[in-house]
């Protein structure tokens, strides 16, 4: 089994950055995709970039030239770097891993940019 631990959310104004990462440990050989989702209070959860071995990425309408998606395999580490942040980004931000025979979640980090 994949353990997900994400890190970096907070409290960050309007216009301003962040950096989150999400570190995988455990079984953690196969992992294709990567990606990140986020859910906002009373909403369904969405994605918001992916990221596969190779490096090609994937990014919602919401993300595209705000946020930079990245990985470091050798690390089994992948980052969301979120600038231009605005309030409708609030969110609880979670990481995904696919394999070819499951999927695993983070238990999430809160990201909130107050309007």
């Amino acid at each position: 089994q994949v353990r997900l631990v994400e890190s970096g959310g907070g409290l960050v104004q309007a216009g301003g950055s962040l950096s989150l990462s999400c570190a995988a440990s455990g079984s953690i050989f196969g992992i294709n995709t990567m990606g990140w989702y986020r859910q906002a209070p009373g909403k369904q959860r969405e994605p918001v970039a992916q990221i596969t071995r190779t490096g090609i990425t994937n990014y919602a309408d919401s993300a595209k030239g705000r946020f930079t998606i990245s990985r470091d395999n050798a690390q089994n580490t992948m980052y969301l770097q979120m600038n231009s942040l605005k309030p409708e980004d609030t969110a609880v931000y979670y990481c995904n891993i696919l394999r070819a025979w499951d999927s695993s979640w983070g238990q999430g980090t809160q990201v909130t940019v107050p309007s």
